[in-house]
């Protein structure tokens, strides 16, 4: 006779075996999948089992089916056990964790903050989640255009990593910082946050890849802060060492050695996703400088690059990457006359949107203000119009407004009679 203790391992580890192999099957079959986790608790399981199964059910429910509510329930329950549980921090904050961004997914933003500012009160002792849930909780802020906060709480996280002596994740922390400083055109702050982080950057010692992504993203920064700022022959020799760190991590091989302190197991971008986005800033740097012809050669490369790794891949992030690009190539094409192929790519990024609602909600203002530059281009002034007014509704960024404004008031002089029209607009 099996003691109490080895009699629930053993049929929870058969059960938890079969789910396994039904959700790695191919195609996964998820039904059977959460039928066997759902027998587990048949067995009426301790709570560490009754927890860890609970999330084991949230997850996939969230991640592999439309039973949202389902997967909330699931995730509740094992968000509330877990913290009746002595040191069980991975169940406890990986539910906090799923469980919030499913809150997000039901646009439930308002319970997303508080369950993530408890878990993250609570995780102080486990740096790993500390960091990972204050990355989570500065995103949030991120996207809902609260870049005070977020910036605060990368402020926080930098400060822990410090404290807890990751300085690869302290860095980490102040470059995600900088780059949202760059997105408030707060400048004057980038240069000194940029100044430390190369210091930081260049100063750690560990993981060849994770160095050299540092670089990448501390390179990234550099060259958008000088574009941003006009300085554009003062960007060359950044992006050529960024090219370099490019080439540098294609050649070095995942290093499989997990870091001795918890706080380092992050990874800013994968090294093929890098690579499209030192593709993306060289075609920035070559529409600023106008260097059309560099933009079209980098631009195809990388949208092909991108059509290999979306085969693969269903990172949110390369249809962002894939809308920028289209929007630089289709400036290029309407200013070398090419209108027909400057269409076919606005139908392009009209169709990535559709896919997204968060794509189309940041990019519908520059959307609208290309189709205005294109019916300018086939002399369509009352269709150039609509749509610039349309942008300028949704705009919030006061660059793109002055650019948007500056093309309506050459629609209304070119119309006649409108002087008056073209100097009365201001950003509000």
């Amino acid at each position: 006779m099996a003691s109490n203790v080895e009699a629930p391992e053993r049929w929870y580890l058969a059960l938890l075996g079969f789910a396994e192999h039904f959700r790695t099957s191919s195609p996964p079959k998820i039904r059977l999948c959460v039928h066997c986790l759902q027998a587990v608790f048949q067995f009426k399981p301790p709570q560490r089992i009754e927890a860890r199964t609970h999330l084991q059910l949230g997850s996939v429910l969230y991640h592999h089916t439309k039973n949202s509510e389902l997967a909330r329930s699931h995730l509740e329950k094992a968000w509330f056990i877990s913290q009746q549980v002595p040191q069980f921090e991975d169940v406890k904050f990986e539910a906090a964790s799923i469980l919030s961004e499913l809150f997000c997914q039901q646009n439930l933003v308002d319970s997303a903050k508080p369950l993530l500012r408890k878990a993250i009160q609570i995780s102080q002792q486990t740096p790993y989640w500390h960091c990972r849930l204050l990355f989570q909780l500065a995103q949030l802020h991120t996207l809902e255009k609260d870049l005070v906060s977020a910036c605060d709480l990368l402020g926080v996280g930098a400060e822990y990593a410090r404290v807890v002596g990751s300085e690869y994740t302290r860095a980490l922390f102040l470059l995600s910082k900088g780059m949202l400083l760059l997105m408030e055109r707060k400048l004057g702050e980038v240069h000194p946050l940029l100044t430390l982080c190369g210091t930081i950057v260049e100063n750690w010692q560990g993981n060849p890849i994770q160095k050299e992504s540092l670089r990448v993203f501390f390179l990234v920064l550099q060259v958008t802060h000088y574009l941003d700022a006009g300085q554009v022959k003062s960007v060359k020799p950044c992006l050529k060492q960024l090219q370099q760190c490019i080439q540098t991590i294609s050649t070095l091989h995942d290093d499989e050695i997990l870091p001795s302190n918890p706080a380092d197991l992050f990874h800013w971008l994968p090294k093929e996703h890098m690579c499209v986005l030192v593709y993306l800033v060289t075609v920035m740097h070559s529409m600023q400088a106008g260097y059309l012809e560099k933009a079209q050669k980098y631009t195809d490369k990388a949208l092909m690059q991108l059509e290999k790794l979306k085969m693969l891949d269903c990172s949110p992030i390369l249809s962002t990457f894939q809308v920028i690009l289209l929007e630089h190539i289709i400036m290029c094409r309407l200013v070398t006359g090419h209108k027909a192929t400057a269409l076919q790519e606005i139908s392009q990024v009209c169709q990535l949107c559709q896919q997204s609602p968060r794509l189309f909600t940041n990019h519908a203002a520059q959307l609208h203000t290309l189709l205005g530059l294109y019916c300018i281009s086939v002399n369509c002034m009352d269709n150039a119009e609509a749509q610039f007014t349309t942008a300028l509704r949704l705009t919030t960024h006061q660059e793109l407004w002055t650019y948007i404004v500056t093309n309506l008031a050459s629609v209304y002089i070119r119309e006649g009679n409108r002087h008056q029209e073209a100097v009365g607009y201001q950003f509000q």
